[in-house]
């Protein structure tokens, strides 16, 4: 079978963490060929995910890179067993690879840490909020109905999430998309949200200054084994998905910085009367109050 001309992400991710491991276990690719009876550009076709490696021939890379059990072991060989396909396939037709590969790393994850300056995360968005951003890109109606169904569906892997942290900018709240019934039905689905055990909701205030604006959006996977986070950064000319470990480091200290600066998160069990100082949820009651 020829080589990829385009990897999926996680195929990508798979022949990255390969090299990373040869790497570290002092082997050649020469090395690696020999231990698999392949060429060495076969090698460096599976370490940039353009060839897949049998089941049998990454259990041998793995025995020869030092990983044999644990989490890293399980992680990579039910990577490499995965063939891509799940609940996303029907859309395929209409969106494009990045979504796709977004939708399945998604499903992969086991935390989540996001933060939005702009708009309300996508995993959080209403149906009607959702079309009313699509829409501002996308005006064919029959692919504006598939990207809303995609955008709800997505959202179904948010209760398998171990944890979900959300720092959304308060600029996010107060700039409508769709009209003042859309934005009252997104404010009080971030409240519904914030019940489930498992997710943090927290706004960033406008009086806490730039900070929150100047580090863009960006979200933080958590993998399944210690080393398989994923950094996931959209900007205007596109995206793009990272698993440089340096990188990953310095947004999650960002992170940490937005969750200091941010106000409290919500609690949607604190009475109203009780809440001494501004916290998330006040701020978001008093956004609501505005829109009536």
């Amino acid at each position: 079978m020829p080589p990829r001309i385009a990897p999926t992400e996680r195929q990508k991710r798979l022949g990255a963490e390969l090299r990373k491991l040869r790497t570290r276990a002092r082997m050649s690719g020469d090395d690696v060929a020999a231990l698999i009876d392949a060429d060495r550009s076969r090698v460096s076709h599976i370490e940039a995910g353009r060839v897949d490696v049998p089941r049998n021939g990454l259990y041998k890379l793995l025995r020869a890179y030092g990983c044999v059990d644990g989490p890293t072991f399980e992680a990579l060989m039910a990577m490499a067993n995965d063939r891509g396909k799940g609940w996303w396939d029907p859309y395929k037709d209409v969106l494009g690879r990045r979504a796709l590969d977004l939708a399945e790393l998604e499903s992969r994850a086991v935390s989540v840490r996001t933060h939005e300056p702009s708009v309300i995360p996508g995993l959080l968005q209403t149906e009607g909020y959702a079309r009313a951003v699509i829409s501002s890109v996308e005006t064919d109606l029959d692919h504006l109905d598939r990207w809303v169904g995609f955008r709800l569906e997505r959202q179904r892997v948010l209760g398998g999430f171990k944890k979900f942290h959300a720092v959304i900018h308060e600029s996010a709240l107060r700039t409508w998309v769709g009209d003042a019934k859309v934005m009252r039905q997104q404010l009080l689905r971030l409240i519904e949200v914030a019940r489930l055990p498992h997710v943090t909701v927290q706004v960033f205030p406008f009086e806490m200054g730039p900070y929150s604006s100047h580090s863009r959006s960006f979200i933080l996977f958590g993998g399944p084994a210690p080393g398989l986070d994923t950094l996931y950064c959209e900007h205007p000319a596109g995206a793009e998905f990272s698993g440089d470990g340096h990188r990953i480091a310095q947004c999650a200290r960002m992170f940490e910085r937005l969750t200091s600066l941010a106000l409290a998160p919500i609690d949607p069990a604190a009475a109203p009367e009780k809440q001494e100082v501004q916290d998330s949820l006040s701020l978001i009651q008093h956004v609501l109050y505005e829109l009536r």
